[in-house]
């Protein structure tokens, strides 16, 4: 197979739902719900987390606008690898690229740890075998039709969101002090100590959202990817903002962290127990599932990313390899490349006997979340930096300067909030070095990134030449034809 072969993936296969279902169910609102809002109470106390997710929401739809505007333009299913190339340079694409891999199978990976240690605490046994049970399940499904992947996903979703506005009904009309408390809308409440952590965990909550913008080759209609991916974003900062609002009231917002912080207290789920012992149960079941189709989606935009960067040559051309067909429903390569790149990590963590939430989840998950902010950051300023040529014939001042500059604004402070709390994200003690890992980590792979794409520009300038504008014009594969008589 040469550098730029005529490789594709199937067209017009992803409508303009399924691209929210993807980024929506990457997020995963139960996943939030049962995790990311009983933690971010128990370790931070700040009261108005409410209208921190509403304030992190807007930060975070800024930062889409000049991702997604990108993404549209150039329709790589790299994303990230292909926005910095058109938008930067070469070597910031194939930067961006590696990156985004770390990142995305650091989130793909944790939730292995937390789907094993959750079921292995409701029906026993270890971890790492109900880690298995799910990395076979998600590794069968990643290699099939993405068509497939969204009905999984798209039905989990509803029921999950389903689940949340019950919990949200529960919470507000059964409050602790007989009357809805608005407090978690007062501003008065962010000025206080824990509220760099609350701003990072809220900002891990909407990891993935950004999944849509890997799957413009094989969209009905491109232009529904910025639409798809924002209105995700907002509409996802409302139901975090009503269910942490509601679990505030339930509770007694003066009193949600110390119960939150208690094992035994059972939150989030007692809160539904006023809708109906089944609903908890329900809830339970579709946690686990979500926790699934949470790791499904993320899976499928690491294949798209190992494909899309191979098919250019910059990774071994073998990961595109797609045998007699030129036009794939699925890519394979990528697909069996990320499932062994996750069962590395799962059997690595299994054999140090480290703990599956406490270390793996949490080390890996917050490993990611940070990635991907770097990234919408260093998006948000390659569409500031972005070519008339890239920009298009419509490119309107929103889309291409304001939204990004207030993006890199607003997200610059979080990414700040975020690194500076990022041991007590870990619970790490005071003072160790160990949570500057993470961003070293990151910085590592940056720069091997870059020194990557000088080797390819000394050694192999056709490739080099091609990075991020390896993508087959629309006519230029040809589908395949089913002919029934």
């Amino acid at each position: 197979m040469t550098p730029h072969a005529q490789v594709a993936l199937a067209r017009r296969t992803m409508t303009p739902t399924g691209l929210s279902i993807f980024g929506a169910a990457a997020s995963a609102p139960m996943v939030v719900l049962a995790g990311g809002l009983v933690t971010t109470y128990a370790t931070t106390r700040v009261t108005a987390l409410p209208l921190t997710f509403l304030l992190v929401a807007a930060v975070v739809a800024l930062l889409m606008v000049g991702y997604t505007a990108l993404a549209r333009q150039i329709g790589h299913p790299a994303a990230y690898y292909g926005i910095l190339a058109h938008g930067l340079s070469r070597s910031w694409g194939v930067a961006a690229g590696l990156v985004a891999l770390v990142a995305y199978t650091g989130i793909q990976t944790s939730l292995y740890g937390l789907f094993g240690a959750t079921l292995a605490a409701q029906l026993g046994g270890t971890w790492w075998v109900w880690a298995g049970i799910a990395w076979a399940v998600v590794g069968a499904l990643g290699v099939r039709a993405i068509v497939l992947s969204t009905w999984v996903l798209g039905g989990v979703l509803a029921v999950s969101l389903l689940i949340v506005g019950l919990f949200v009904v529960a919470g507000l009309g059964f409050p602790a002090d007989g009357t809805v408390s608005w407090e978690g809308f007062d501003a008065s409440g962010l000025g206080v100590g824990g509220i760099g952590g609350a701003v990072a965990l809220c900002v891990a909550a909407f990891m993935g959202v950004d999944a849509p913008g890997s799957f413009v080759e094989e969209a009905v209609d491109r232009r529904s990817i910025g639409h798809a991916t924002i209105t995700a974003v907002l509409a996802l900062g409302g139901v975090y903002a009503a269910a942490a609002w509601a679990m505030g009231v339930a509770v007694g917002p003066h009193t949600v962290a110390a119960r939150a912080a208690d094992p035994s207290s059972g939150l989030p789920f007692t809160i539904l127990e006023p809708a109906g012992g089944m609903w908890v149960g329900v809830a339970g079941v579709v946690l686990v599932l979500a926790i699934v189709t949470s790791m499904l989606a993320f899976h499928n935009v690491i294949a798209r990313y190992v494909f899309a960067m191979a098919r250019e040559g910059v990774l071994p051309t073998g990961l595109a390899r797609t045998g007699s067909t030129t036009r794939v429903s699925a890519p394979r390569g990528g697909s069996l490349t990320q499932s062994g790149s996750a069962a590395l990590v799962v059997g690595v963590f299994a054999v140090s006997g480290t703990d599956p939430v406490a270390v793996m989840f949490t080390w890996l998950s917050t490993l990611g979340a940070l990635g991907l902010l770097c990234l919408l950051l260093a998006a948000s300023i390659a569409a500031l930096a972005a070519a008339p040529g890239v920009r298009g014939e419509r490119a309107g001042m929103w889309q291409w300067k304001a939204a990004p500059a207030l993006g890199v604004l607003g997200g610059s402070v979080v990414l700040v909030a975020m690194v500076g709390n990022v041991g007590s994200l870990l619970g790490a003690a005071p003072g160790s070095p160990y949570p500057l890992l993470l961003p070293v980590i990151l910085a590592a792979t940056a720069t091997a990134g870059g020194m990557w794409a000088a080797h390819l520009r000394r050694t192999r300038p056709d490739v080099y030449a091609g990075i991020g504008h390896g993508t087959p014009k629309t006519h230029a594969v040809p589908d395949a034809l089913h002919i029934s008589i």
